[in-house]
Parts: C-alpha cells; sequence; structure tokens
C-alpha cells in the first residue's frame, strides 16, 4: 500500500471512529425514541403495506412505483457484495463480534430509515414518469437549503453509482476469475467488465420502471437462492450453529478474537459496514422511497425499514454463519468475498463455487442499477438538461467497466469515506425535521385506530411549506374520499 493510501485508509478510519459512527449511534437512539420504537411496534404493518395497492391516475394507470416495486428497487442497492464480501470483510478485520453490532445497529436504524423514507415521500415531486425525491429534496424543502441539498446530491453521485458500483464490478470479475481459476491480470476482468457494461447500459437507458420490473423479479428469487445455499452450508454445520452464536455475543464485548482485543475496533467495523450493507441512514434508499405511489409517507416508512432487516437480519446473517460454522480459525483470514466463498466451496463442493459466483453476479448486477437510479435522481435534482442525464448514464457504464480491473483496497477505502460524509449530511438533516415526521406518524396511527386505511393530504401539515402533491384525498388514492363520520361537539 503506498503512502496516499495509507493516509486516506487513516482519515476514513478516524472519520468513522470518532465522527460517524457516534452520531449514527447517537440519532438513531433519538429516532427510536421520539418515533416511539416505530420499528419493533409497528413491525405488522410492514408486512401488510408491503403489498398495499398502488394508487391510479385518472387514465386508470398507476400513478408510479408500487410499495413492493419500490422495496425492491431499494432492496437491488442494499442486497449485493456489502452482504456478502462485505460482512466477510467484518469478520475478518473485526472478528465475530462484528456481526453483533451489525445487528444492533439494524434495529436501531430501523427508526432512522423510517424518518428519512417518510420526509423524501412527503417532499416528493410528480414528474412524467412517476415520483421523484430524496434527501435532496427535503434538505431543500424542509430545510431551506438548496445549496447543501446539491453539495448532498453531488456526493451521492460520485460516491453511489460510480464509487460503489467499481466495488460491485470488481467483486464479480474477483468472482468469476476465481472460480475459473484465473488471476486479475488476464483477460478475464475485462471480458467481465465488456459484457457487464453492455447489460447495464441496456437498463439503464431504459428508464426507472425498467429498473424496477428487472429488479423486482430478480432480488427476491437471487436472495432465496442465496439462503438455500447458506442452510446448506449451516446445516453441514449444525453443531456448530450454537458456538458460533455464544462467539458472536461473547467478542461483541471483548474483542478476543481480533488482533489487539480493542472492543472499540470491534463496534466501528459493525457499525461500518452495517451502514454500507443496509445503507439506513446514509440517505441512499429514500430515493427509493420517493418513487413509490402509496396514500401515506408513513407507509413507505414502514416498508424501508423492512428492507434494512430483510438485509441485515436475513441476508447478513446468512453470510456470517456460512463463514462462522466453517471457518473457526480467522487468523489471517483473507478479507472481501475471498474468505466467504472458502467457506462454501470447503463445505459443499467445487459445484457450490460457481452457484456462489452466480448469485453475486446477480445481486451486484442489481445492485448496480439500483445504485445507478439513485445518482439519477440526483442529477434530475441538480439539472433538467437532458444531456447532463445522457452524460451521467455513460459515464455510469463506463465506470462499470473499469471497476472489473481496479484495486479493491482503495475503492473500499474510498466509499467508507464517501458514505461517512453521506450519513454526516443526512442525519443532522432528519434531526431537525423529526417534528414532521412524529407528526405524520401520529396522523397515521388515528386513522389506523379509527378503521381507516391511512390517507395524508397536505392540509395535515397547513404551516409547512414545500409540499408539492399531497393535493388532495381523490389526487392521492385516486378514489373518491372515504367516509368520514362527522364531527361531534359538546355543549360544554
Amino acid at each position: 500500500m503506498s503512502a496516499l493510501d495509507q493516509w486516506v485508509a487513516a482519515a476514513v478510519d478516524g472519520l468513522w471512529t470518532w465522527i460517524t459512527a457516534p452520531v449514527i449511534l447517537l440519532l438513531g437512539l433519538y429516532f427510536t425514541a421520539r418515533t416511539g420504537v416505530v420499528q419493533i411496534s409497528l413491525l405488522p404493518r410492514m408486512f401488510r403495506t408491503l403489498t398495499d395497492a398502488t394508487p391510479l391516475d385518472r387514465a386508470g394507470k398507476p400513478q408510479s412505483l408500487s410499495a413492493f416495486q419500490a422495496f425492491t428497487l431499494s432492496a437491488a442497492s442494499r442486497v449485493g457484495i456489502g452482504n456478502i464480501a462485505g460482512v466477510g470483510t467484518a469478520i475478518a478485520v473485526g472478528g465475530p463480534g462484528a456481526v453483533f453490532w451489525m445487528w444492533a445497529m439494524a434495529l436501531i436504524n430501523g427508526a432512522t430509515s423510517f424518518a428519512e423514507a417518510t420526509l423524501a415521500q412527503l417532499f416528493k415531486r410528480r414528474e412524467r414518469d412517476g415520483f421523484r425525491g430524496g434527501p435532496a429534496f427535503y434538505i431543500e424543502k424542509g430545510v431551506g437549503a438548496r445549496w447543501l441539498g446539491i453539495v448532498y446530491a453531488s456526493v451521492l453521485i460520485v460516491a453511489i453509482p460510480f464509487i460503489v458500483n467499481s466495488l460491485q464490478a470488481y467483486t464479480i470479475a474477483e468472482t468469476v476469475t476465481a472460480s475459473t481459476g484465473t488471476s486479475q491480470d488476464s483477460l478475464v476482468p475485462p471480458l467481465v467488465g465488456a459484457l457487464l457494461a453492455i447489460a447495464t447500459g441496456l437498463v439503464v437507458f431504459g428508464g426507472v420502471r425498467r429498473i424496477a420490473k428487472f429488479t423486482s423479479s430478480l432480488v427476491p428469487s437471487m436472495a432465496i437462492l442465496y439462503l438455500v445455499l447458506g442452510v446448506l452450508v449451516v446445516g453441514s454445520h449444525a453443531d456448530q450453529i450454537i458456538p458460533v452464536i455464544a462467539l458472536i455475543v461473547d467478542d461483541a464485548f471483548t474483542g478476543q478474537a481480533v488482533a489487539g482485543g480493542a472492543v472499540g475496533s470491534v463496534i466501528v467495523v459493525g457499525v461500518q459496514r452495517g451502514m454500507f450493507s443496509n445503507e439506513a441512514g446514509l440517505g441512499t434508499a429514500p430515493n427509493a422511497a420517493a418513487s413509490a405511489a402509496t396514500t401515506h409517507p408513513v407507509k413507505q416508512g414502514l416498508v424501508q425499514t423492512l428492507g434494512v432487516y430483510f438485509d441485515t437480519f436475513v441476508v447478513c446473517s446468512i453470510t456470517a454463519f456460512i463463514v462462522l460454522v466453517s471457518e473457526p480459525d480467522l487468523s489471517d483470514a483473507p478479507e472481501g468475498i475471498t474468505l466467504t466463498e472458502q467457506a462454501v466451496v470447503s463445505t459443499l463442493g467445487e459445484w457450490a463455487g460457481y452457484v456462489l459466483s452466480l448469485i453475486v453476479f446477480l445481486l451486484a448486477f442489481s445492485t448496480i442499477l439500483g445504485s445507478y437510479y439513485y445518482g439519477e435522481s440526483n442529477v434530475a435534482y441538480i439539472t433538467s438538461r437532458p444531456r447532463v442525464m445522457t452524460a451521467y448514464r455513460i459515464g455510469v457504464v463506463v465506470c462499470v467497466f473499469v471497476g472489473c480491473t481496479a484495486s479493491a483496497g482503495v475503492v473500499w477505502t474510498l466509499s467508507d469515506g464517501a458514505l461517512g460524509i453521506l450519513a454526516l449530511i443526512n442525519l443532522p438533516v432528519l434531526a431537525i425535521l423529526l417534528p414532521l415526521v412524529v407528526t405524520m406518524l401520529k396522523d397515521y396511527k388515528a386513522q389506523l385506530a379509527a378503521g381507516r386505511d391511512p390517507v395524508f393530504t397536505r392540509a395535515t401539515l397547513p404551516s409547512t411549506q414545500g409540499i408539492s402533491v399531497w393535493e388532495d384525498e381523490q389526487s392521492v388514492t385516486g378514489r373518491p374520499p372515504q367516509d368520514v363520520p362527522p364531527p361531534t361537539h359538546s355543549d360544554g
């Protein structure tokens, strides 16, 4: 590693250790308290809302993406190499205890994800092909700081569709070279890069509905396939399940499994890799949340919280158990996808390595598409010029090709730094706008208690400026207003 690489790595580690991780933890606890632990108390509603019917426009067509499509669009970005390579890196660097802190932060940051997705819905705007929104939009409309919205959008455009997508592409190339017995110096990475770039271009130039249609079929099937693979590995080491759980919990508070035995390092690594995986608090998933047509902002907040749980408690846990039941000795463990691949192949045989390669390819490809859409939303926020959008799309395709031959260490470091900056912009804004979230949550619960399917209109927040949709109940739902009993008046 060069001196520059070492300096960048040290700076990013310092950013996360002393600033980003504490801010994420403290504000996550604050959001949890202010929302009444919404991430647990409304868990049953999350599953019901996922299958909500999509409101129609006057022509009888869906106003935008459905709740499920928005869920899979955000899951396309969440569920990727962060769940496979990222968890392997967390265990190799931070030890088994890092997994516990990934779980803990997912539970705490469920409230954070709820807040940012709800705000994205509140301040979304209507466009020709549906709705668009995200942190840049609620920073401008909610806080009144367009300059900060542009800063956030610019960092996200660089961080997610370019840096993070380079990492996705690199991992695909790394997995293919490993499964075929070739090296990164062969012609395989450029060939993989060319094929991946072509596939990316064919989808992203088709618009958000094509991306949503692709991810809504791909993400669930690949997650199930990975779950089956994980069950086969863990089932082959069933006697290790209880000891592994005990190891995860013990190491979370002792740090004995990592060099130096530093509990703080275990926590930071768990928070860092957890954030990279489930994205709660970064402000990325709200770009997908805003695209959904729903009748109440809180509904999409609940759906995106469920996305955090699916990502961490299901997919990340699969990887953790795959590694820990089959690789008890973590000394000199390789980082990234290699650790997970070794665990799968050593248990199930060479064929499983090819299956894992297919899973990694498809999940990483879906992440590339989801990340592309996040960037598209923020490019559209900054400018509406078609040439700029075309240049952005071409840039993403080129970046995917180049990423297949990049340096993994540098890309991981740059992505961690960029994500840390996104969190430090987004989280304070969420804290400022949280009273709006609390008001919408109370409105949602009150309508549920009255036996209504909750419907939000901007009349609920009459003094709030910048709300461009949610005009009235009929425009929101696409149907006549629900029958509401007349108010009762007391003579006294």
